[in-house]
């Protein structure tokens, strides 16, 4: 059973910063698509950030510059760094392995 477990949400004013974590029960070392989604109220989930195996970063458009997506495999953790928050980042916040397994989800509330 795959378990993920986001963790690090929470409010922060505009232009302040938050770092996500999102735990596996399984080891990641090998898995290749690891990523971070969100949903806003009203609104359809969207890929914020995925890496690869092989540390290869992939970034919406609007968080490119402000957000840093990392892996531990180690610490079977994966990780989003979230820097000049702005509050049309306020969304659930989803860690994914690939399109199959999903954690339950972390609140970022960004206040203006």
């Amino acid at each position: 059973q795959v378990q993920l477990v986001e963790s690090g949400g929470g409010l922060v004013q505009a232009g302040g910063s938050l770092r996500l974590s999102c735990a596996a029960s399984v080891r990641i070392f090998s898995i290749n698509a690891m990523g971070w989604y969100r949903q806003a109220p009203g609104k359809q989930r969207e890929l914020v950030a995925r890496i690869s195996s092989g540390g290869r970063t992939d970034y919406a458009d609007s968080v490119k510059g402000r957000f840093t997506i990392s892996r531990d495999n180690a610490k079977n953790t994966v990780y989003l760094q979230m820097n000049s928050l702005k509050p049309e980042d306020t969304a659930v916040y989803y860690c994914a392995i690939g399109d199959r397994y999903w954690g339950q989800g972390t609140q970022v509330t960004v206040s203006s």
